[in-house]
């Protein structure tokens, strides 16, 4: 199996996300709408391709959506300086901790935060 490295990325969400899906504001019930809105995901692209196949709606050779429709409809950009402080990582598996761990750690700083 290949090596694959793995990468942590965050988007910045149009802050409509919050008034306009439910899921979302549920998930978050920590926001008080002064900071921002995010996406926290990972990939074994570079962000900014992976960013763009969101803003697409991308889909996969076998038809698999490969956006979320939260990125989609309400991606900004990506905020390099909330995920840059990490690294590559390895495997798959690590990269899912990671993903939730930076989520979490947004959150009780008081971001509202998407992540699947």
């Amino acid at each position: 199996m290949p090596n694959y490295k793995y990468s942590i990325y965050v988007i910045e969400l149009s802050k409509k996300v919050y008034s306009e899906n439910r899921k979302f504001r549920e998930a978050n019930p920590q926001f008080n709408g002064v900071l921002e809105c995010l996406y926290v995901g990972m990939t074994s692209k570079e962000p900014k391709e992976r960013f763009e196949q969101h803003k697409k709606g991308s889909l996969s050779k076998k038809g698999h959506n490969l956006s979320s429709s939260i990125v989609h409809k309400y991606g900004l950009y990506l905020r390099g300086s909330l995920y840059n402080h990490i690294g590559p990582i390895s495997t798959k598996a690590e990269a899912l901790k990671m993903e939730e761990q930076l989520a979490i750690e947004l959150r009780r700083k008081r971001y509202a935060v998407w992540f699947n």
